[in-house]
This record gives structure tokens, sequence and C-alpha cells, in this order.
């Protein structure tokens, strides 16, 4: 997994878990929705290119 790729999906994963934690406090459900939908992006990101180095090998 390159780099900037890793960097890439660790931040859409804090920043959606910041995201579901602040609009949770303020009782948005819409934006908290965002914020999980995010993060899980991330973690498809990251399981991605896990995967696309796997078969590189």
């Amino acid at each position: 997994m390159s780099a900037k790729e890793k960097a890439k999906a660790k931040a859409e994963q804090i920043v959606g878990k910041a995201v579901q934690k602040t609009a949770r406090m303020r009782g948005k459900k819409t934006t908290e929705d965002k914020g999980a939908a995010l993060g899980l992006r991330g973690k498809a990101r990251a399981r991605k290119e896990k995967a696309k180095d796997f078969f590189k090998k």
C-alpha cells in the first residue's frame, strides 16, 4: 500500500469518527450518518489497498 493512499484512508477514518461524535453531541442524526459513512469509506479504501498488496506478491 502506498504511503499516500494509506494516509488518505486513515485520514478519512479519523475525520469520519470526529464528525460522527460531534454530530451525536449536537443531536444531528443526518450529519452523524454522514460521518459514519465517511469512516466506512476510509476503512474500505484501506482494505482495497491491502488486497492490492496481497495480490502483487
